[in-house]
This record gives C-alpha cells, sequence and structure tokens, in this order.
C-alpha cells in the first residue's frame, strides 16, 4: 500500500478503479464487438433504485423503465453549451455547486465523453472515498417513468451529464434511495476531497463574512440550506477544496 501511494495510485491523475471496472478496456471491448455496455456491477434492476420506498415491491418503483439517452432523445448530448448550475433542475445542491469551478467539476465529470464519437453505451466519474479519488463507471441506462428521467435531470431535455453523475454516486452509495436524506457536505467532500465546515447563522461567529471570503480565495465551495423547520442557513466552506 505504501508503495502503490508512493506510485501516485489513489490521486486524481491515477484513480483506483472501482469495483476493478477499467473504463479505457470495458469500452475497447464494446467497441469491438460492437454491443453497448451493461453493467453487471449496478444493473439496471429494481434493486439498484432502493430497498424501502424504492424496493422492488413499492408503489414508486412500479412502472420504472431503465432507458438510454439515445432512446429518450434523437440528439443527447453529455454536457451541452458547458455544465451551469441551472442546468439543475430537481435537488442535488452539491452537484449544482460544482458546476461553479470548471477545474473540479472537470475532475468528477471528466469531458472527453459524449454520445457520438466512440459511443459505447459507457460512462465514467471520479469521487472521493476514504482518502483516495476512485474511478466509477456506469451503463447509461438511466431510470424513467413515463418517457422522463425520474431524478436529477437537466434543463435541456438532450443534456445527460447531471443524470449520469448521479447514477454513478448511486452505485458508490448502493442504491438511488441511499441518496436520499443526504446532507450537501456530504457530496461536497466526495467532489473535492476536502474538509467541511457547517455555520447556523443564528450562532454564526462575527468573522463569517472573512471565513467565507478566505473559503472563495482557496477556490472552496460554498452552499446554503434552509431547512423546513428551522429559519436559517447552513453555509458549507470546503477550505480545502483544491488541495487533494
Amino acid at each position: 500500500m505504501r508503495q502503490e501511494r508512493g506510485e501516485g495510485v489513489g490521486t486524481n491523475n491515477k484513480a483506483i478503479l472501482f469495483k476493478k471496472q477499467d473504463y479505457q478496456s470495458l469500452k475497447q471491448e464494446c467497441l469491438a464487438e460492437g454491443t453497448l455496455f451493461c453493467d453487471p456491477a449496478f444493473p439496471a434492476e429494481s434493486n439498484s433504485l432502493g430497498y424501502d420506498e424504492l424496493g422492488p415491491q413499492s408503489s414508486k418503483s412500479r412502472g420504472v423503465q431503465e432507458k438510454r439517452p439515445k432512446e429518450l432523445c434523437s440528439n443527447p448530448q453529455f454536457i451541452e453549451d458547458g455544465a451551469k448550475w441551472t442546468d439543475i433542475c430537481q435537488g442535488a445542491l452539491a452537484v449544482a455547486s460544482l458546476t461553479l469551478d470548471n477545474e473540479l467539476l472537470e475532475r468528477v465529470v471528466p469531458h472527453e465523453q459524449s454520445f457520438t464519437k466512440n459511443y459505447a453505451g459507457i460512462f465514467h466519474f471520479q469521487f472521493w472515498q476514504f482518502g483516495e479519488w476512485v474511478d466509477v463507471v456506469i451503463d447509461d441506462q438511466l431510470p424513467t417513468k413515463d418517457g422522463k428521467l425520474l431524478f436529477v435531470h437537466s434543463e435541456e431535455c438532450s443534456e445527460f451529464w447531471s443524470a449520469l453523475l448521479e447514477k454513478a454516486y448511486a452505485k458508490v452509495n448502493g442504491s438511488y434511495e441511499a441518496l436520499k436524506g443526504g446532507r450537501a457536505t456530504e457530496g461536497f467532500e466526495d467532489f473535492t476531497g476536502g474538509i467541511a465546515e457547517s455555520y447556523e447563522l443564528s450562532k454564526a461567529p462575527p468573522h463569517l463574512f472573512k471565513l467565507m471570503q478566505k473559503a472563495l480565495m482557496l477556490g472552496s465551495l460554498m452552499g446554503c440550506t434552509i431547512p423546513l423547520l428551522l429559519a436559517f442557513f447552513s453555509h458549507h466552506l470546503f477550505l480545502q477544496g483544491k488541495k487533494k
């Protein structure tokens, strides 16, 4: 392990292969065979959706169909006219905030992917997990209902990077349902490798504004939330967002 660390294994430039799945090898194999990738480690089945509210017997999972982007629109794009926070139409504060920093975004969402050149139904993303970067491979079969994406989606119906990113994150966590109720700080840490700090405005220190300025100067991500029953904001400062 120490030797691997010395060789850069686990860094963003040499990420660990999640489930030992190598993106380039799997893609070339599919291209050579003329097939589209189907991920055996996170299959397009009800078990990948969840275990309770989204479990196989749940009414919410009834009628859900897994479809590839090319089945949902005639000209799907991975990223269309650049990724913007306004692209995210449903949930995922951490994903929306990620679009505000191109360097961090390209670390998590490799931009060379597309639905045209060498398309094989396979994509990959990178997350910070337990002290190292991991490269996560997925197929592009996405949960839909009545012909529409069931979870996170872009404002542009032909853009799919956010939905695919969510699927990769669901794979890391075991299911889509496992993402429900998660805190934005968890997503920020997994997207940056940084350390999260939260402040409640009603109890915030007098120098909070200076802390926020410092965080922004360091290239940290920042977000705020309003809990349903509490009238305050929580500012999540990621003071080491670009250090890993």
